[in-house]
């Protein structure tokens, strides 16, 4: 081994030795001191090995993929909240939620990705010191996810690493291979589209966790098939430029459909849509058909006989008004379902109306039913 793969070897052990430290002593490292951590690091390789330029040839190209595989997928993946219903994001655009999220996840990203780049570079292809860098930052990324919680019992210790180790691994997979391929730009890029975006958005699917997971273990490895699959082909230079041109057209299509996605599915907007999971309402509305909600600002114009979306509970319910009662200034929805024999025994209030069905889409539900019932 080369003396200088040797020297590098030692930093990573020594950086390793300290994130793990890290892990078992209580909040060592805050967000913060992250960073600080980080950049201590970074100036350290710069003493001791220098820094190399981000020169790499395709490195427009893979952005320009990487985005439109991130726009295919938030478009899947909203399209399934439909199926697994919406939960409400945090509200980070505020002086607190820049100091205390956005900013130190930007941070962080950015100086994470510029010293595993620089790791690479200087790892002139040996594959001990790329999976020594690899491993680094998994380390670096798992630091304050652990606790002696974790080791508890077998079911706790299963939960964490598929939950938390095993996205992380994949993660850093992916990004270590697209650094070493192309530079730290496109890592930066997906890192940043893929942990940001919830801040701008109101409303987000809402799998469990463990779909979640799988999900997250999943996609970085199919993105980095398709990467790996670009630079295993000859590559002519005009022939890139001309696909970069079709890239960035094809670039609105997808673009324009997540974000009718994000409108239709959030349930934050005028329309709402939902996926139906039982046969209550048939055969007007079938178990596996997807109806859109029309919220309805003014409640008291809704009349007997229109379909109601309401909330019961934690749940969203479509059924049919037979009944509505006004008691001085409130008014109170009775329902049923078609397919039901007896109304409701509840009565609905004005603030759990959602609003009313006027349209369906028969049968694209029925991946998520099967889903659900597995």
């Amino acid at each position: 081994m080369k003396k200088g793969y040797k020297k590098l070897l030692i930093f990573e052990f020594i950086i390793i030795f300290l994130l793990l430290l890290s892990s078992f002593v209580s909040s060592i490292l805050s967000e913060y001191l992250k960073i600080l951590f980080l950049i201590i690091v970074l100036i350290l390789f710069k003493l001791l090995f220098g820094f190399e330029k981000d020169r790499h040839r395709y490195t427009k190209t893979i952005c320009i993929d990487l985005i439109i595989y991130l726009l295919i997928y938030f478009l899947v993946y909203y399209l399934s909240g439909i199926f697994f219903t919406f939960v409400k994001t945090p509200n980070y655009l505020n002086y607190d939620g820049l100091i205390k999220v956005i900013i130190p996840i930007i941070l962080t990203l950015i100086i994470k990705e510029v010293l595993r780049y620089m790791i690479l570079k200087k790892s002139e292809g040996s594959k001990l010191l790329i999976i020594m860098t690899c491993l680094l930052f998994i380390c670096f990324d798992l630091v304050g996810t652990y606790s002696y919680d974790v080791l508890s019992s077998p079911y706790s210790i299963f939960t964490y690493i598929a939950v938390s180790v095993l996205p992380t691994i994949s993660e850093n997979i992916f990004c270590s291979y697209v650094s070493y391929k192309s530079g730290y730009k496109p890592a930066i890029m997906y890192l940043l589209i893929k942990k940001i975006y919830i801040i701008f958005v109101p409303f987000v699917p809402n799998p469990n966790e463990y779909l979640h997971s799988v999900i997250e273990l999943i996609i970085p490895m199919i993105y980095l098939y398709l990467i790996y699959k670009f630079y295993k082909k000859e590559k002519d230079e005009q022939i890139v430029q001309e696909n970069n041109k079709k890239r960035m057209i094809n670039l609105i299509i997808p673009s324009l459909i997540v974000v009718f996605l994000v409108y239709i599915t959030s349930g934050y907007f005028h329309y709402h849509a939902i996926v139906i999971a039982s046969g209550s309402m048939t055969p007007n509305i079938q178990k596996g058909d997807v109806v859109i909600i029309e919220k309805v600002d003014n409640k008291k114009t809704i009349k007997e006989g229109q379909v109601l979306a309401y909330k019961y509970g934690n749940i969203i319910i479509v059924h049919r008004i037979v009944k509505k009662v006004q008691i001085d200034q409130d008014v109170y929805y009775y329902t049923k379902g078609d397919a039901n024999n007896d109304v409701d025994n509840y009565k609905i209030e004005e603030s759990q109306v959602i609003g009313v069905v006027n349209v369906k889409i028969p049968y694209i539900g029925y991946p998520t039913i099967w889903i659900k019932e597995l």
